[in-house]
């Protein structure tokens, strides 16, 4: 963005002159307005509230991410969704009319499948095929179509919303146990260029907040995905990634390790960090006797009856954190 806060001044200037001179209002239409700083629209700010101008914004990113707060407040927000197939096909047949070119209804049909939703990638790949079949002499054919589209474009921007709602969905597929869903979102990160060291990650994550104790080996198989995406790297690394993915969507569910933690920072959050019982504390040095520390303490492995006493804090006495599912 080569605009700055006095060239957003000066169009300001005109449109109030215009106002005042003609009585006419300003509508303002900012391309990529996410490249605008904070300065930048702050200095719109004025302007939009006084109605000197009506602004119209575009972006590719999520403007809850990228314009000041100020600024949304007093907008409404449209989500342009990709066109449906349907949609497109409609776009196809205006276009082959317009270029003079003759088209099948399963042409019609290929070239919206391969446009992924974007009109202008359909009539692109149109003429390039359309071309491509006149240099040869020839009635346009699927070859024509397929070489033009040549590779479906991935709509993934691993800096914007699609790395967090790709993530989002990868994660609850594979909670819902869903391996092929899981699979397709893997793909379309690793497609678009995300990092593989943070899927590895999130699948450590997921082992132990969505699996836990239900299969702790689920723990063990994303870790070495990890290792091996260090190790090895991309292109072949993605085995590893889709090994664990697979494994974890399988794996039967449990979230009594997320509960149980939650659960217990809960009490410190609440309590503080409680003192343990005096036959818990250390006892290794001089003088630990005489304050009590160790006295008491049973050891497990002589006296049995040391696996049924209650470690926590006195104040905390008889709480339950972790739940297995054997004991719910």
């Amino acid at each position: 963005m080569s605009a700055s806060v006095s060239d957003v001044r000066a169009v300001l200037q005109r449109a109030t002159e215009r106002l005042g001179t003609s009585g006419t209002r300003t509508i303002l239409f900012l391309d990529e307005i996410h490249r605008f700083n904070k300065a930048q629209q702050d200095a719109l700010l004025p302007a939009v509230e006084s109605g000197l101008i009506t602004l119209i914004g575009a972006t590719t990113e999520n403007p809850y991410f990228e314009v000041n707060s100020a600024l949304l407040s007093r907008s409404q927000i449209y989500e342009l969704e990709p066109l449906s197939d349907e949609d497109l096909e409609v776009i196809v047949r205006r276009g082959s009319e317009h270029i003079g070119v003759e088209l099948a209804d399963d042409l019609v049909t290929l070239v919206a499948r391969r446009a992924g939703g974007d009109a202008r990638a359909a009539l692109n790949t149109l003429e390039l095929a359309a071309q491509t079949a006149g240099a040869e002499g020839v009635a346009l054919e699927e070859r024509h179509v397929e070489d033009a589209a040549r590779r479906r474009r991935v709509v993934y921007d691993k800096g914007g919303d699609a790395h967090y709602d790709f993530t989002s969905a990868f994660i609850k597929a594979i909670r819902g146990s869903d391996p092929d869903a899981a699979l397709y979102y893997l793909a379309s990160m690793l497609e678009g260029g995300e990092d593989p060291r943070f899927i590895a990650r999130r699948l450590i994550v997921h082992a132990s907040e969505d699996i836990g104790m239900a299969d702790s080996r689920a723990l063990l198989v994303a870790v070495a995905a990890a290792h091996a995406v260090e190790h090895v790297g991309l292109p072949e690394a993605r085995l590893n990634l889709a090994h664990a993915t697979i494994y974890l969507a399988r794996a039967p569910k449990s979230n009594a390790v997320i509960k149980a933690i939650g659960a217990a920072s809960q009490d410190v959050r609440e309590h503080g960090a409680l003192q343990p019982p005096k036959a818990l504390r250390d006892a290794h040095y001089p003088g630990a006797r005489k304050l009590g520390h160790g006295q008491g303490y049973v050891y497990p492995p002589n006296d049995p009856s040391g696996y049924d006493a209650d470690y926590l804090p006195d104040e905390l006495k008889g709480r339950t954190y972790y739940e297995s599912e054997e004991d719910a």
